[in-house]
């Protein structure tokens, strides 16, 4: 018998994945589209018909943009590694907020690395407050005229690499970290020699001295920028000898160290003053005056004062910062813009422009066109700073009365709210009382914090503080900056018109910073 013959018919039954496909909406089209995506990321000298014919849209231009991005990431990834590994071993060694009273030491180091602070002419900026600013403002008016400078200035906000920069960029963290292993080995000679003496090893900020100086040596640069440390006759920055000794104003600030009077600690800042150099000096106070004129005397120097030999002769508010002009020592610069808030900006701005007069032969005026591009440049991060919106939050590094004075002269011209909540921590060491007093006059809410330092005033201290400097004022402490920064933010954004400053020290702005950055707020 024959088998039942059927008309056979091909099978109809729907494939799985189409269905799921079919199901999400994921068509034939949209997986050649994908496809054709995909081949463009992997390989941009394809076509790209969706491109323009501009030149960042070109294929090759696209590659070579990417492969640079990479490339940039490697290398910050390396240097910032670099960066780390230097400053870790830099900890180490007793802090620089103990400087030793003492210079033999640091010379003895820097003889043994070839004495790379007579490799370059140097700017040396002592004082109480203002000298980054005006080390800064003084750096970008060298650059103008085309040299290659290094500048030192201490401490960092937020990357140990900006305390060195070179050509206007914090150095290379793998630069850093070869000048760092050639001088190491140095630095533990010279421990042992003061070890035979029953003295202590290198510090913290004399190593860091030599090293930068060092590093200054092997970029090379034309002229090197030193904001001195402490003091001055024993900082680790005066085994230089300056070609322009450069004065901010002196006030009280590290009394326990420097000493209580004003006339005290402006001598010890006039050590910086050697046989050649040219002093220039910032409007002081009459016994510090006295005192920088009487070692430019004993060392034959020339000095320029504010005010009798250089003047802001104008000054007014701009967008973005000041608009000045400035009868230098050799010529007069009219309506220059800067890019800080603040009349005392003013004033280093034509600190710094006297220092560089000084430095090219004092009574020769520099280039208008050069001053103008040089003040314009000049940037000085952490100084009335807007680091965030929706609230607007601004950091300064304001971290003694004196300096707490000038900012908040500053943010009054060039902010307005109608509330305003003040984050604020302070190191044990400075004057928490005539720091905090003075916020109190400013704040509608307060949130005191302890920094991210050894040095900083604890909870407990702050509380007290908070009592006595706040008093009509609604405030708390917090347990951290970022929770400071949270609790004021909070309260600004619960009303229009309300804003947050963060002040009270260096240490605090940088902080304040880095944790903008890690939330994703930083402006």
């Amino acid at each position: 018998m024959e088998p039942e013959q059927h008309d056979s018919e091909p099978l109809n039954t729907p494939d799985p994945w189409d269905q799921a496909n079919e199901a999400a909406g994921f068509t034939t089209e949209h997986a050649k589209a994908e496809a054709a995506e995909a081949m463009r990321l992997l390989n941009p000298l394809l076509d790209d018909e969706t491109a323009d014919d501009s030149e960042e849209n070109y294929a090759p231009s696209r590659l070579a943009a990417a492969y640079d991005e990479i490339t940039d990431s490697l290398i910050s990834a390396e240097g910032n590694s670099a960066a780390q590994r230097v400053y870790q071993a830099l900890l180490t060694r007793t802090g620089e907020a103990n400087p030793r009273p003492r210079i033999e030491p640091v010379r003895r180091l820097a003889e043994y690395a070839g004495a790379p602070q007579q490799q370059f002419p140097v700017i040396q900026v002592a004082g109480t407050n203002g000298k980054t600013s005006t080390s800064r403002i003084i750096a970008s008016l060298l650059r103008e005229h085309g040299l290659t400078v290094g500048l030192m200035t201490s401490p960092h906000l937020t990357s140990f690499t900006e305390r060195f920069e070179v050509s206007g960029e914090p150095i290379n963290g793998v630069e850093l970290l070869s000048s760092w292993l050639a001088l190491e080995p140095l630095i533990h000679i010279v421990d042992e020699e003061l070890a035979a003496k029953d003295q202590g090893p290198i510090t913290f900020f004399e190593a860091l001295v030599v090293l930068g100086l060092c590093a200054f040596a092997d970029a090379p640069v034309d002229v090197a920028v030193l904001e001195v440390g402490m003091g001055g006759t024993w900082d680790a920055t005066n085994i230089a000898d300056a070609a322009v000794a450069v004065f901010t104003p002196i006030d009280l600030d590290h009394t326990a160290i420097l000493g209580s009077t004003i006339a005290e600690i402006a001598q010890t800042k006039a050590g910086i003053i050697k046989p050649g150099s040219v002093v220039v000096s910032a409007a002081q106070d009459p016994a510090a005056a006295e005192a920088i004129a009487a070692a430019a005397e004993n060392t034959g120097s020339p000095a320029y004062f504010a005010d009798q030999h250089f003047a802001v002769t104008a000054d007014q508010a701009a967008v973005g910062g000041r608009q000045l002009t400035v009868r230098g020592i050799g010529g007069s610069y009219d309506d220059l813009l800067l890019q800080l808030f603040g009349s005392h900006q003013a004033e280093n701005a034509a600190l710094a422009l006297a220092a560089v007069e000084a430095f090219f032969g004092a009574e020769k005026p520099l280039g208008e066109e050069i001053v103008a591009a040089g003040i314009a440049a000049a940037t000085s991060p952490g100084r009335l700073q807007l680091i965030g919106h929706e609230p607007t939050v601004i950091v300064d590094a304001g971290h003694n009365p004196h300096g707490i004075r000038a900012s908040l002269s500053a943010f009054r011209e060039a902010f307005q709210f109608a509330e305003l909540a003040v984050v604020c921590g302070v190191l044990a060491e400075k004057d928490a009382a005539g720091v905090l007093g003075q916020l109190a006059a400013v704040a509608d809410f307060a949130v005191l914090t302890p920094i991210n330092s050894e040095r900083s005033l604890t909870e407990d201290a702050l509380w007290a503080y908070a009592d006595e400097c706040f008093a009509g004022v609604t405030n708390t402490v917090a347990d951290s900056v970022a929770d400071a920064l949270a609790t004021a933010r909070q309260w600004a954004g619960e009303q229009d018109g309300r804003g947050v400053l963060v002040i009270g020290s260096v240490l605090l702005a940088g902080e304040a910073i880095s944790v903008a950055k890690a939330e994703g707020w930083f402006n």
